[in-house]
C-alpha cells in the first residue's frame, strides 16, 4: 500500500545539502501538518518546495524540487 505522503508537497524547514545528508519536510496531511525526515540526490534549500517521491519506514521520504507550472486559462500541456 502507498503512503497517503507520496505524492504531496511540503516545505523544507531545513536544507538538504546533498546526497547522504538529511533534511526536514512539512507537508499538509491528515487535516494538519506533520514533518518527515527528507532526503534528495541533490542539494535543496531551506524553504524550498519539494515533492514527496517515495516514503519509507521512519517517517522518511525521498523528495524533489518542485516547481508548479503558471499555466493560463485554457492553456494545456501537450
Amino acid at each position: 500500500m502507498t503512503d497517503p505522503v507520496q505524492g504531496l508537497t511540503g516545505t523544507l524547514t531545513s536544507p538538504i545539502r546533498g546526497a547522504g545528508t538529511l533534511g526536514e519536510v512539512l507537508v499538509a496531511i491528515r487535516g494538519g501538518t506533520e514533518s518527515y525526515i527528507a532526503r534528495s540526490t541533490e542539494p535543496i534549500d531551506r524553504g524550498a518546495t519539494v515533492l514527496v517521491v517515495e516514503a519509507h519506514p521512519g517517517r522518511i521520504v525521498d523528495v524533489v524540487p518542485w516547481i508548479p507550472l503558471d499555466l493560463g486559462p485554457g492553456e494545456i500541456i501537450t
